[in-house]
This record gives structure tokens, C-alpha cells and sequence, in this order.
């Protein structure tokens, strides 16, 4: 009987866009129990405690090397990853984490140097299987690709941006609600309500908030999606 291959060393960085495409694409259409056997990694029996754990496979496979930092994934290729759960109908499952809001010394931010379009001016999709009733070792990978923003959708997003950002300048970050935004929104970025951040309050103190990451709202990404694939 045949031993699976296990990588013994990480793969290497891949050196080119166009190298970090065609690992990517490789990937389509295989289960996640193949691409963690070879990587080393157990497949946890669901995501509800291991909600980075497919984000971290893939990343093993194509060689990512910024783990949590705030660069891209492949800052040497300024290309971000990030994974898509979406439904055999190619319907987004759930909103796509960009990174985490800054809510205090925020004088003098602006998009253009900000952690959020650093994130998003390219970005490596990678759909993945998110049925939850497919056990998660038989799910699969779908089509990667590689997307940057059209005019149109960094107007969006910026736009966006702005405004969140004014309210937390403001000390209005408690009323901030996930509604708000039209391709991105901020909410709390927190397993539980005990870990708090500093932020600007009301009156231009500082109060202690749960963290609020950027989040890109799922109508967004069903949109990117329909422009890559229809």
C-alpha cells in the first residue's frame, strides 16, 4: 500500500504571481482531508473552534509567509489570500475579514495608506466548499483567481472606509452598526466580550471596546464573484 506524501518541508515562496496562480489552481476540486494529509495538519471535525484552520491549510500549500502580521499574505508579491465559503451555487456564505480597525491614533489616516487597501489591491480568491453538512475533510477547493479592484469597487470601498473611519474619529465606534457600509462593514472582532481594545469615546476620552475588524459584505464578494465567472 502506497504512503501518502507528506511535505516534509514547507514549500518554498512561490517567486512570481504567475507561480502563486498555478499552485493555486492546482488545488481545485481536491478535499480538504488530501491537503491536510500532506501538509501534516489534523482536519478538525468542524470549524466552529478552528475557524482559521482551512485559511491555514491553504496557506501551508501556497507557501504564505505574513501568518497574522499586517502585510499581505505574499508581501513580496503584494497579493493577499483569502478564502470564500460559498454554496454549490456559487453564493458567498458568510462576509470575508480584511483586517483589524484601528480606534485610537487615527490622526492623519487616509485610504491610500491605509491597512485596508494595502489588503485589497490584489487579492488570490480561493471559493471553498462551505456546505456545512459535507463532513469538512470530504469538502473540496474550488477555482482560484485572482482579482484587483475596478475603479468602480475601490470608489465603493473607500467610500466606505471614510465613513467608518469619521465615526470612530468622532468616538461613535459604539454606535457603528453592520448595516452600515455598502461593500464593507465594521463590526466586533472577538471570540468573546473579555478582550478589550482602547478607543475614542464620546467626549474624546478613552473608553475600552471590544476590537472591530473590516469585513467586506457578502452582496460585495457575490459581485466580485459574478464579474470573475459570468
Amino acid at each position: 500500500k502506497k504512503k501518502k506524501k507528506v511535505m516534509t518541508d514547507k514549500p518554498q515562496r512561490p517567486q512570481s504571481i504567475d507561480e502563486l496562480f498555478q499552485r493555486a489552481a492546482a488545488l481545485a476540486g481536491r478535499t480538504f482531508a488530501d491537503l491536510a494529509a500532506e501538509t501534516g495538519l489534523q482536519v478538525p471535525k468542524d470549524l466552529r473552534r478552528d475557524k482559521g484552520w482551512v485559511g491555514q491549510l491553504l496557506e501551508l500549500q501556497l507557501g504564505a509567509t505574513a501568518g497574522s502580521k499586517p502585510t499581505q499574505d505574499f508581501p513580496e508579491l503584494g497579493v493577499e489570500l483569502k478564502t470564500l465559503p460559498v454554496t454549490p451555487d456559487g453564493e458567498p456564505l458568510e462576509t470575508t475579514f480584511v483586517c483589524t480597525a484601528p480606534l485610537v491614533n487615527i490622526q492623519g489616516v487616509q485610504w491610500t495608506t491605509s491597512n485596508v487597501r494595502n489588503k485589497l489591491q490584489q487579492v488570490l480568491w480561493l471559493p471553498i466548499d462551505g456546505r456545512r453538512e459535507v463532513p469538512l475533510a470530504e469538502r473540496v477547493v474550488g477555482s482560484a483567481f485572482l482579482w484587483i479592484p475596478s475603479e468602480q469597487e475601490e470608489a465603493l470601498l473607500r467610500n466606505d472606509w471614510e465613513e467608518h473611519m469619521d465615526r470612530i474619529a468622532l468616538g461613535q465606534v459604539e454606535s457603528i452598526t453592520a448595516r452600515q457600509g455598502e461593500a464593507m462593514q465594521i463590526r466586533p472582532k472577538a471570540a468573546d466580550g473579555s478582550a478589550l481594545t482602547e478607543a475614542i469615546g464620546p467626549e474624546g476620552t478613552i473608553i475600552e471596546v471590544r476590537p472591530r475588524g473590516f469585513y467586506l459584505k457578502k452582496d460585495f464578494t457575490r459581485q466580485i464573484l459574478q464579474r470573475m465567472f459570468m
